[in-house]
């Protein structure tokens, strides 16, 4: 349905706390189980009650109707009338899945998806429809036309639906439950059966013919028979009456198999065109902006003409506005950082589904849930720690039977924490599994030629050759992730990203995956250089140190490319001027200055004429600006209004790397 301007703005703002409730649904049911817990059954309840309303109140009423069958189930449960059951809590957990996706259908106004809600359904139905203790699960039906007393037997014509199977439901079940109550024959009619070049596997073509023996209530055949399809043909007949037509209720499915893993959630972490912000940070604008209508209203008095004696004031003016401005940009950035929750609130539910389906009993736990970051970083972050989390769960941590063998708890632990350090945030992944097998990693990284048969590699720096590309040890792929396998793209996404990635690995005891950052993409602490006339921005984070060169450290290779010994380290001279084709001051070397640059534990030596001054400064995109230009990662304006190009240092280490001489491939291995 189409809503007018006004109530699709207020539409809006129930699709958001829809989607905060279903996580609020989600985290509650994976910490259900001890029944007493009235406290988070209660939570679960309200946020669906909330979504029922919400979207009955707007007119979407397929969303209403889905979501009362989860309520009724939910009120049950709070109400103790049914028990909390590992299979009702997967359904509940699939279920807030497929509200996900109808919230998201619903808001961008596409069809809904009718079979996956009606499979849904069915598996509400199916669990609502059971007994539990003395109390009915639900009123039963009026029998039609049968008996009230309890005869000594019944006849049972059995028809089902051709789909019987596919929807999940088994006769043989239904059949066994019969036997329980008495003695029980059963005759099978074959006579639909096709040839066997025209029959369906899938379908059922069957039809039975049974006799029960035993004093049987007409009730405790309508709890066995209650969820066949409607379509189907059921009679009971009493034994010595005439056939009685029995209705018959919606089909009866068992709880589905987990759906199968993906890597990419139905919740996203944030909402692309939106965030949500602390009134706290408002105010601080708010503040901010009403100090900078003073400053301002201060120097405007200077505005016809500055009186020498006024020159204290006018000192004292600028530096509150260079305050101000400071304190309010800020602020500003303030407003972009989120918590780093708003990407690891995914991974309980991924662990939750993926340890049921490897079989391994796997703990979660989540540190430092608090620790924000820019919301651009927060997005694309998401996507290479669910790929370093699913490799732990599958690769990383042994199965149950390992580990007790292994003299470890049968249960596995994967953490995910957070943190700041510096000027960058730092996110772990660890888990205390097999850890990684160094003796296979070396002899296959030699196989395929990575490593000479005779250099020898620290542990580390074995660990992380599995960021090589397309490296692994694997024997076999496996459908949720190995060990290495992609790897390399988790690396290059980080790097994208302005950070770094190590692995840190014990075998026998586990791994650890860190992962540098920096804080936000928008704003860079940058060394500002001279190259000529020209202006570049080197990033703080990526300068080693600074050195004055002298000749007797420096060679020359091939008649042109240098390198510069670096106390027992040998690194390539990158100089700016032949990359950009511009005019240096300094011809060689010795004649100007060398920055040591760093990234993915490699170096280079960038050749400028002269260090200015470090500064802040805001990051604008060269390639949506202008087009992509190697060796740069973007560029800024700087006070006089000039623009200076910022160094890609990823880039210049590639290039060096991608020289012939041996020294530069040395570098690149």
């Amino acid at each position: 349905m189409t809503l007018d301007a006004e109530m699709a703005e207020i539409a809006k703002v129930f699709f958001q706390e829809s989607r905060e409730g279903l996580d609020a649904m989600e985290a509650g049911l994976l910490g259900l189980g001890d029944p007493s817990d009235t406290e988070t059954i209660n939570t679960i309840f309200r946020a669906a009650h909330s979504i029922k309303g919400g979207s009955a109140t707007f007119g979407f009423t397929e969303v209403a109707s889905f979501t009362h069958g989860i309520e009724t189930l939910l009120d049950e449960m709070r109400n103790g009338v049914r028990p909390i059951t590992a299979e009702a809590i997967q359904v509940l957990l699939q279920s807030c899945d497929c509200m996900r996706e109808m919230i998201a259908a619903t808001e961008a106004e596409h069809p809904l998806d009718q079979s996956r809600i009606s499979t849904l359904n069915n598996d509400i139905r199916h669990i609502l429809g059971e007994r539990t203790g003395d109390a009915a699960a639900k009123p039963k039906r009026e029998s039609v036309g049968a008996p009230a007393a309890t005869p000594t037997g019944w006849r049972v014509r059995f028809e089902p639906v051709p789909d019987l199977l596919r929807l999940r439901n088994e006769p043989a079940r239904m059949f066994a439950e019969l036997a329980r109550l008495g003695e029980l024959s059963t005759e099978a009619d074959t006579s639909a059966l096709p040839l066997l070049d025209a029959m369906d596997p899938e379908a059922c073509y069957l039809s039975w013919d049974l006799e029960l023996t035993g004093r049987v209530a007409r009730e405790q055949l309508d709890d066995i028979f209650d969820w066949v399809d409607p379509g189907c043909r059921l009679e009971f007949i009493p034994l010595g009456d005439l056939p009685v037509p029995v209705p018959v209720a919606v089909a009866k499915t068992p709880p589905p198999s987990p759906s199968p893993i993906t890597t990419s959630s139905p919740r996203a972490a944030t909402e692309a065109g939106s965030i949500r912000v602390d009134t706290g940070k408002l105010d601080s604008i708010i503040n901010l902006v009403g100090e900078l209508l003073i400053t301002q209203s201060m120097l405007s008095t200077f505005a016809e003409g500055l009186d020498p004696g006024k020159l204290d004031t006018l000192r004292k003016g600028l530096s509150q506005l260079a305050r101000n401005t400071r304190e309010l940009q800020e602020s500003v950035m303030q407003i972009r950082m989120l918590p780093i929750s708003f990407a690891f609130n995914r991974f309980p539910r991924l662990v939750h589904d993926l340890s049921r389906k490897l079989g391994k009993t796997v703990e979660i736990k989540l540190t430092g849930e608090n620790t924000e970051l820019d919301k651009t970083i927060l997005e694309k972050i998401s996507d290479p720690l669910v790929h370093l989390v699913r490799n732990s769960l599958d690769h990383g941590l042994e199965t149950p039977e390992q580990r007790t063998a292994g003299g470890k708890s049968p249960n596995g632990t994967i953490e995910l924490g957070a943190f700041h350090e510096g000027g960058s945030i730092i996110i772990e992944v660890r888990d205390d599994g097999a850890g990684l097998n160094k003796k296979k990693i070396l002899q296959k990284a030699r196989e395929r030629g990575l490593v000479a048969a005779d250099q020898e590699l620290t542990d580390d720096q074995i660990d992380n050759l599995i960021f090589m590309p397309s490296f692994s040890t694997a024997d076999q792929v496996s459908d949720v992730s190995g060990r290495g396998v992609g790897m390399d793209v988790v690396r290059r996404n980080i790097n994208d990203l302005g950070g770094t990635v190590q692995i840190f690995s014990k075998e026998g005891i586990g791994s650890t995956v860190r992962i540098q950052l920096p804080l936000t993409l928008a704003i860079l602490d940058g060394q500002l250089v001279r190259v000529g006339k020209e202006i570049y921005i080197i990033s703080l984070l990526a300068i080693v140190e600074t050195i004055q060169v002298s000749q007797d450290r420096l060679s020359t290779l091939l008649g042109s490319s240098e390198i510069f010994r670096l106390r027992d380290e040998y690194l390539p001279v990158i100089k700016l001027s032949e990359m950009f084709g511009i005019e240096p001051d300094a011809g060689t070397a010795e004649q100007g200055l060398l920055v040591v640059v760093e990234a993915d534990n490699k170096r280079v030596c960038v050749l400028v004429d002269d260090l200015l001054a470090q500064q802040q400064v805001v990051i604008k995109s060269l390639e949506s600006n202008f087009k992509p230009v190697p060796g740069i990662a973007g560029a800024t304006i700087l006070g006089d209004g000039a623009v200076a190009l910022i160094i890609d240092v990823r880039d210049l280490i590639r290039a060096a790397a991608q020289r012939p001489e041996k020294s530069n491939a040395m570098l690149a291995a």
